[in-house]
């Protein structure tokens, strides 16, 4: 490996810069008693200032040795019941909620500096409601989704390819072909933190916790 490799990436690492722009104002005296309508504002705001791929999230996990595990995934939706996603139940993620449903979800949406962090327990739907999340997506969801053996080691591309050819003709012959392992979740959450980046540090960190009673309590964290 060449020698100066390790300190040509440390000079562009550390020349990097964050938030050097113009950030919104995040008064948390102004938010809403719960969570879910101040992520609908902010998801329609990170939309409208040119976000890319806004719906996307990483989902931690844990497996069966305690050892913690992440991805990124699609949002699905978020409602009062919680945020949504899917994916196969025997995927590694399907397994390690079906064992240990506690996990957590980030956003980060880096031009606005803002990022939502939400922990809880995760639920799946029955199969009748993600089967109707299935199809409400596109031809190529559902042919990825009746490709399966997610997470599954792989032997070539070339498998692959005749795997997908075979899912991808499937698909548009049958757009409603039924995949039993495809599964909804929800994500109910017991805390959720809204985080408004500060070109000064001075970030605004907002924390919705769930009572017992079911109401939310809300503070201020430090940055």
């Amino acid at each position: 490996m060449d020698r100066d490799q390790p300190d040509a990436f440390r000079a562009l690492l550390h020349a990097q810069r964050v938030w050097d722009t113009d950030l919104p104002a995040f008064d948390p005296d102004t938010a809403p008693a719960t969570p879910i309508p101040l992520f609908h504002q902010w998801f329609a705001e990170a939309v409208a200032a040119g976000q890319t791929e806004p719906h996307t999230m990483t989902l931690a996990t844990v497996d069966d040795q305690g050892r913690p595990d992440v991805r990124t995934l699609m949002l699905h939706d978020a409602d009062e019941q919680g945020w949504h996603f899917a994916s196969h139940a025997t995927s590694a993620k399907g397994r390690q909620l079906a064992a240990r449903p506690d996990a957590a979800l980030g956003f980060y949406w880096a031009v606005q500096g803002r990022q939502i962090r939400v922990r809880g327990r995760v639920s799946a739907a029955g199969s009748q409601e993600s089967r109707a999340d299935l199809h409400a997506r596109s031809t190529g969801a559902l042919a990825a989704a009746l490709t399966g053996r997610q997470s599954e080691v792989l032997g070539s591309r070339e498998e692959l390819a005749r795997a997908s050819q075979a899912a991808w003709e499937r698909a548009q012959a049958e757009p409603d072909a039924p995949v039993a392992t495809w599964t909804r979740y929800v994500l109910r959450p017991r805390e959720v933190e809204y985080f408004q980046g500060d070109e000064r540090r001075r970030h605004v960190r907002l924390r919705y916790r769930r009572e017992a009673d079911d109401g939310w309590a809300r503070e201020l964290l430090w940055p």
